[in-house]
């Protein structure tokens, strides 16, 4: 009986320190996205430090990369780190970059524990951050909403093992499957609702791409216009083989305020390209392909300027080519309750809407309504 009473005391108290554990891992997850969009081309991490079932220390990773989450965590903890368990969302560096081994760190902090979501594929770090950890006499538990840990970090993931971002879709259509009105004409699609999600999103991406279509129609500016979020704005990118974005639109207006970038062809005129420039704007040359730019290179040109989260905003064309080539990871469609007509602008032009909802390529991560609208994201098997 007592031996009983013992059992079931040892299971209750496992029970509770593993709901524990996934409560912190939660928070630090939490804390890892405030960074999402501002932290290229680092992976935007959160880490938690808890002693005696307090949380002692927070921190995430800060805009530009640096300082680490870690560091962040460890400093606000101070000496209540020591003997502390540490909850990290991607596994602590360990080698000397633009700032000392965040491993390094909390060794010398005199952490007891680390529970750390996932395994880094960074090569220089893919498992060295763990046994370097271990190595000093550290508890490392690997593993904890890791699913989640590699969506979260699914940017980094792309920009080390492909050499280019995580590619997110973002479609806006009418009731009847369209995006704009005949000729191209701009029409209100989603509510206030939609487009406060758009805009949120756009904060948590590191840049935004339309073709230069869209941008001749529309005259966007493509900018974060939340409340108080101006400046978590994404780099806005044109493609634009030929360079005719008109110097007097909003995109270059803006060009010295929120960083734009126009991907050109290698064989695009100078003279263009300079007056671009000049504005603010910086033309980057890419391959060119037989129906515009070579899509592939261009996601490898962004991921080398650091891109790890891109947003892709369209128009159609543009939509059918990322889809076309199997370069879509995500996928978030908006549906408005107002149809359009047929002589609207397709959603994807030539291509149904029902290669990315019917494509066994795709599976529906989540769905919400939003007013009147609805939002139901996509991601790639």
């Amino acid at each position: 009986m007592i031996f009983r009473i013992l059992e079931d005391q040892y299971a209750e108290k496992s029970r509770q320190a593993k709901a524990n554990d996934a409560r912190f891992m939660q928070l630090a997850l939490a804390l890892g996205r405030r960074g999402q969009g501002r932290t290229w081309p680092n992976p935007a991490v959160g880490a938690v430090i808890v002693k005696d079932d307090i949380i002692v220390g927070r921190g995430w990773t800060q805009p530009g990369g640096r300082p680490h989450a870690e560091p962040e965590a460890l400093a606000r903890a101070g000496e209540a780190a020591r003997g502390a368990t540490l909850y990290v969302t991607l596994e602590p560096c360990s080698h000397v970059g633009k700032s000392p081994p965040c491993a390094d760190a909390i060794i010398a902090a005199g952490i007891a524990r680390v529970v750390s979501a996932i395994e880094d594929p960074n090569p220089q770090v893919a498992g060295q951050g763990h046994a370097k950890l271990r190595a000093a006499g550290i508890v490392v538990d690997v593993g904890l909403c890791a699913d989640e840990a590699a969506r979260d970090h699914a940017g980094h993931f792309c920009r080390i093992r492909g050499g280019r971002p995580h590619v997110i879709l973002k479609l806006a259509v009418s009731s009847d499957d369209r995006i704009g009105a005949a000729g191209g004409k701009p029409v209100a699609i989603t509510g206030d609702a939609a487009n406060a999600r758009v805009h949120l999103l756009r904060a948590q991406s590191d840049a935004v791409l339309i073709g230069i279509g869209t941008a001749l129609a529309d005259n966007p500016l493509l900018t974060c216009r939340l409340p108080g979020m101006a400046k978590r704005s994404p780099v806005r990118v044109v493609l634009d083989r030929a360079l005719r974005l008109p110097n007097d639109g909003r995109l270059v207006h803006s060009a010295r305020e929120t960083p734009l970038w126009v991907l050109t062809s290698n064989v695009s005129e100078a003279p263009a390209a300079m007056k671009l420039g000049a504005a603010g704007a910086q033309v980057l040359r890419v391959k060119t392909a037989a129906t515009g730019l070579e899509l592939t290179d261009v996601l490898h040109e962004l991921a080398a300027k650091g891109i790890t989260r891109l947003l892709v905003e369209g128009g159609a064309r543009i939509a059918a080519s990322f889809v076309e080539a199997g370069l879509v990871d995500e996928v978030w469609l908006l549906r408005g309750s107002a149809a359009i007509g047929n002589d609207g602008i397709a959603a994807l032009g030539a291509m149904p809407l029902s290669a990315i909802t019917q494509s066994p390529s795709f599976r529906v991560r989540a769905s919400e309504h939003l007013d009147r609208d609805s939002l139901t994201i996509y991601e790639r098997v």
